[in-house]
């Protein structure tokens, strides 16, 4: 990801999330320590991931994918992807949190290998109140 993409992926942050970050949250990932992809599809913008990276640990704090492709296995291509990268970067884990109510992802997630580690209590913002975030981790070692 540069930045001459981040209007096209707002408008695809839009479309995947109910509380979308905003372009200055994305901008503000432009920094060494964060590693920000884009997965481009006949030339469209179609997923998109930000991992941050702190010693030895990943954290994606962000994938989204376009709804028209979803099912497809792009999110688990994005997934595996930055896994690969995470490993490649000599960390001992990734985790991440997603929000207790998308049983898509935590599927997606479980399936990769990731496991289950906590919960955390009204972390997301929801359209009646907030939202639970189950934390997930994978470890490399």
């Amino acid at each position: 990801m540069v930045s001459g993409d981040v209007p096209a992926v707002m408008e695809l942050e839009r479309l995947g999330h109910s509380h979308p970050w905003s372009e200055a949250v994305f901008e503000d990932c432009f920094k060494a320590n964060y590693r920000c992809r884009v997965l481009e599809i006949e030339g469209a913008i179609q997923g998109y991931t930000v991992v941050s990276y702190l010693a030895d640990e990943a954290h994606l704090m962000n994938i989204c994918v376009h709804p028209g492709q979803r099912g497809q296995g792009v999110g688990a291509f994005l997934l595996n992807a930055v896994v690969r990268e995470a490993r490649r970067e000599a960390c001992t884990q990734m985790i991440l949190e997603v929000r207790a109510s998308n049983e898509a992802a935590a599927r997606l997630y479980l399936r990769s290998g990731f496991d289950e580690i906590g919960r955390r209590k009204g972390y997301y913002p929801g359209v009646s109140g907030r939202e639970d975030a189950l934390v997930m981790a994978l470890r490399f070692t």
